[in-house]
């Protein structure tokens, strides 16, 4: 099962990032939990300065904006982490 941590204060694009990866992972039928962290301190200890981030089991993959359906595609199918770096705002990576 992956693990994912939605990184931010809650706000729409916090929330649509969450339920994007939920919907997503329906889709591909891969088992997910998805956690909301809102804990400005918890979020600052990933680095993270611009919200939404997206931490999979314990690897920050992006920081700042919406991901792309895409990049969450990858992530679920263990495509897009590379080394725990955080993509760009455009779901790319590295």
């Amino acid at each position: 099962m992956k693990h994912f941590k939605v990184l931010g204060s809650g706000c729409k694009n916090c929330e649509n990032t969450a339920s994007m990866i939920e919907k997503k992972a329906a889709e591909l039928g891969i088992e997910a939990k998805v956690e909301k962290v809102t804990d400005m301190a918890t979020i600052m200890g990933y680095g993270v300065m611009s919200t939404p981030g997206v931490v999979v089991d314990e690897k920050l993959v992006h920081a700042g904006g919406v991901p792309s359906i895409d990049a969450i595609a990858d992530w679920l199918k263990d495509e897009g982490c590379c080394s725990g770096s955080a993509s760009s705002s455009s779901g790319g990576c590295c």
